[in-house]
């Protein structure tokens, strides 16, 4: 019964966390136009071009927040800071995704 129970946990959070790395996806793919899974896969130039891309856009979002500017939006800071640590070295982003199929 424990481990049926710790199971169903397991599971839920791998349901969860897929659920809030496809969001993520989505959310930066609108945002910027940047493919989250095949940013991950870059290496080298091509990751910090991609980096200070969306360093420049957290900055931009972070100055119209600071000027109160009304196209400013606190998820899109968020999911540009978010995508932006995944991306950074050390981050558990870095790593292959999971390509398994359940």
């Amino acid at each position: 019964m424990i481990q049926a129970l710790s199971e169903i946990e397991a599971f839920r959070k791998a349901c969860e966390e897929r659920q809030s790395n496809a969001r993520q996806q989505a959310a930066l793919f609108l945002i910027s136009g940047i493919d989250l899974p095949k940013a991950l896969l870059t290496r080298g130039e091509e990751r910090a071009r991609i980096q200070r891309r969306l360093r420049r856009l957290v900055e931009r979002e972070r100055l119209k927040g600071s000027r109160g500017h009304w196209s400013y939006d606190l998820n899109r800071h968020i999911a540009l800071s978010q995508a932006l640590a995944r991306l950074s070295p050390g981050s558990p982003g870095m790593s292959q995704p999971n390509t398994r199929t359940a």
